[in-house]
């Protein structure tokens, strides 16, 4: 029998509560353990706020410094709280078989979170995300975006529940 699990949406005003929210998620990621990798997916249009939400959350993961957007390298890794996480930008992949190319399978280490921007590029490749994560503009506002959330087990919903920023 599957479960069923809420979406959770916040609206985001401007880049100060994007950061605020990436940062939350980033400090309730630091508790969350798994004995398998995790893959946590981001989704949105250009623009949307994708690879600041990833800079926040990595920050609130205890990452100084800056974050570089991966649009071209690809894949930036990373070592945090004890564990390797890696922030993926998939957008300028044309083909889905050049995530195998790019050697992603190597990246699902236990205890490894997987930020993986553009996850569409990639068709069925990538398995279900443990999280998804949805930046959207609101219709017929010029501002602001709509964050979503949505988790695939318990445990993550409860972490998604907790969410306050």
């Amino acid at each position: 029998m599957s479960e069923s699990f809420a979406n959770r949406s916040w609206f985001l005003s401007d880049e100060t509560q994007t950061r605020a929210a990436g940062m939350a998620l980033g400090h309730a990621l630091v508790g969350c353990s798994s004995p398998k990798a995790m893959i946590v997916t981001l989704q949105g249009d250009l623009g949307a706020g994708k690879t600041t939400l990833v800079s926040a959350l990595l920050h609130g993961m205890g990452h100084v410094g800056q974050v570089p957007s991966p649009t071209y390298t690809l894949i930036e890794p990373y070592e945090l709280a004890g564990r390797n996480l890696f922030h993926l930008d998939l957008y300028r992949l044309t083909d889905p078989q050049q995530l195998e190319d790019l050697g992603w399978r190597d990246l699902l280490q236990p205890g490894a979170i997987l930020f993986v921007e553009w996850p569409e590029r990639v068709g069925g490749y990538l398995p279900t995300a443990d999280l998804s994560v949805r930046l959207d503009y609101p219709d017929g506002l010029t501002s602001g975006r709509q964050l979503v959330l949505k988790t695939n087990s318990e445990s993550l919903q409860r972490l998604v529940d907790s969410l306050s920023f």
